[in-house]
């Protein structure tokens, strides 16, 4: 316990640090478009979306990682392809200790070598991850949008550099609008991006605190609903380091909008998600979201995610076009 404490604390200095220094990610949005290879391989959207709805058919539960896996790429360095690399040393973003419960790499690898056998060199493993994270929401009947392409992928991995630009669980409203104001995103992309919360899972250690020690002195969060705090307490003991929580209590398997119903309520799950509420814009998309009949929430993500896909892109000749996912060429 003393050990989970003290990389909690380790984690919340960096994002402290990461506040303190962040500024504007570059964005290159030159070069990216909607059909990017519709002449050099016409047939790599299809190859993706073919893969991925055979994978999520297999296990409806893929599809929140494969997600979240393109969101954790592109926070750090940009959407290249980074959190993909694999070091011999361990120090790679995939070590990293928001990245530990990432999962689905086989999906993208598998991906990629279809379309290294169709059209050798041409499909990004960075375009793959765009891709593949917007068909695992059509394959739940989520939103569905344009994805541009024509990325390409980078050198470099780093395992510290993933601690500090990801936004945190713990993180209060003002760390993660200026974490997603550093990447050009605004207050209605991060609830709307938040909406992702829908499907997948988190688990216990992120909660602990929420539940046993909120203010170091043997409490419960107040922005937690209490009764909601009973029955987490029932599945998360303090030592608890590896229990699974749906994100969205039964319907954590299908996208819509029931998230913002939760976080309305205080049933949010992480600190993050009841941080919403605490300023008015983002607490206004939450509670116009109740409304299923009024809400442009499947459209508002997609365009949150095309907006989140330019950031900081390698296009043109810079980076390369991986031949294996997990390794530079």
């Amino acid at each position: 316990m003393a050990a989970l404490k003290m990389t909690i604390s380790c984690f919340l200095f960096l994002q402290v640090i990461y506040c303190l220094l962040s500024s504007f990610a570059p964005t290159n949005v030159q070069g990216l478009k909607v059909g990017f290879y519709d002449k050099a391989c016409p047939k790599a959207e299809l190859i993706v979306k073919k893969s991925v709805f055979e994978a999520v058919k297999n296990d409806r539960t893929i599809a929140a990682p494969l997600l979240r896996m393109f969101f954790h790429d592109c926070f750090v360095r940009g959407c290249e392809g980074s959190v993909l690399l694999e070091l011999k040393n361990k120090k790679d973003e995939k070590n990293s200790i928001p990245n530990l419960t990432l999962r689905g790499f086989e999906i993208i690898d598998n991906v990629k070598a279809v379309l290294e056998k169709e059209c050798p060199g041409i499909v990004s493993c960075s375009d793959v991850l765009a891709l593949v994270a917007r068909d695992a929401m059509v394959a739940l009947n989520g939103p569905s949008w344009e994805v541009e392409t024509g990325r390409r992928d980078g050198l470099v991995t780093n395992i510290t550099e993933a601690l500090l630009n990801l936004p945190s669980p713990f993180n209060n409203i003002s760390s993660l609008i200026t974490q997603f104001q550093s990447k050009g995103l605004d207050k209605k992309d991060l609830v709307v991006l938040s909406g992702g919360h829908t499907i997948g899972n988190g688990h216990c250690p992120q909660i602990t605190n929420r539940l046993y020690n909120f203010t170091g002195k043997g409490d419960s969060d107040p922005n937690l609903d209490t009764e909601y705090a009973v029955k987490l307490r029932g599945k998360c003991k303090p030592t608890d380091t590896t229990t699974a929580l749906e994100m969205d209590p039964g319907s954590f398997k299908t996208f819509d909008e029931s998230y913002f119903k939760l976080v309305s309520q205080r049933r949010g799950l992480f600190q993050s998600d009841a941080a919403l509420l605490d300023n008015q814009e983002t607490k206004s998309y939450v509670l116009k979201s109740l409304n299923s009949d009024g809400s442009t929430f499947f459209k508002d993500f997609g365009v949150s995610m095309v907006k989140m896909g330019r950031i900081g892109v390698l296009t043109g000749q810079v980076g390369e076009v991986r031949k294996k996912c997990r390794m530079v060429n």
